[in-house]
């Protein structure tokens, strides 16, 4: 959703894009709808229109607004088996994983764009592992839920980094490498806090 009204839309698709999100940004932020309220809210229903004067706005907008749509859907079928399993929804900080890779982002465009696409394409990557090695230890419903979820996972990461090539225009091999060093790091140090993205319980 950031990347896209940052980059690739012009101010009134801007506007949409927040209104799409809101019931869910209410819920998850402010505690305030339920799930019969978020129910169909998924899909936009505003026309998104590209800035005239950026030449990679259409395929992020195309790629992006796909993700988003299968992203809300997912947070909606979280909340179904929450419901169904009796387990309140809390907001929980975020884990170190995502700020640790960002902190090393470079400062200057596109750079910063790739960097954020890098980013993006790992944390999928990993949640895609993560899923798939989760599986076969949950329950039947939870279990297929999942392998749903990975398979989302693997579209979304080939998509963050075909989109970063393509706005690069030339090999991106080694910034990816510098990233998935950091990476590494992150899910192999000790880490304090235990999440879906953290590293080795301390």
């Amino acid at each position: 959703m950031y990347l896209i009204r940052k980059y690739a839309v012009d101010t009134s698709s801007a506007s949409n894009l927040l209104d799409w999100f809101k019931p869910y940004e209410d819920f998850a932020y402010r505690k305030v709808g339920s799930l019969q309220t978020l129910k169909g809210k998924s899909h936009i229903s505003k026309a998104i229109m590209a800035k005239s004067d950026s030449p990679y706005s259409q395929d992020l907008i195309d790629k992006m607004v796909l993700l988003i749509k299968e992203e809300l859907h997912h947070f909606y079928q979280v909340l179904e088996i929450m419901q169904a399993r009796d387990i309140a929804y809390e907001p929980i900080p975020a884990s170190r994983y995502a700020k640790g890779l960002i902190s090393h982002m470079t400062t200057h465009e596109p750079q910063t764009l790739i960097d954020k696409l890098i980013i993006g394409a790992y944390i999928e990557a990993r949640s895609c592992e993560r899923f798939a090695k989760l599986a076969p230890h949950m329950d039947e419903d939870i279990a297929k839920f999942y392998i749903s979820l990975l398979r989302s996972e693997a579209r979304h990461y080939q998509d963050y980094l075909a989109l970063a090539e393509a706005i690069a225009g030339h090999n991106i091999d080694e910034r990816i490498a510098y990233f998935g060093r950091l990476e590494a790091d992150l899910i192999s140090s000790p880490d304090s806090d235990f999440k879906f993205h953290s590293g080795i319980p301390a």
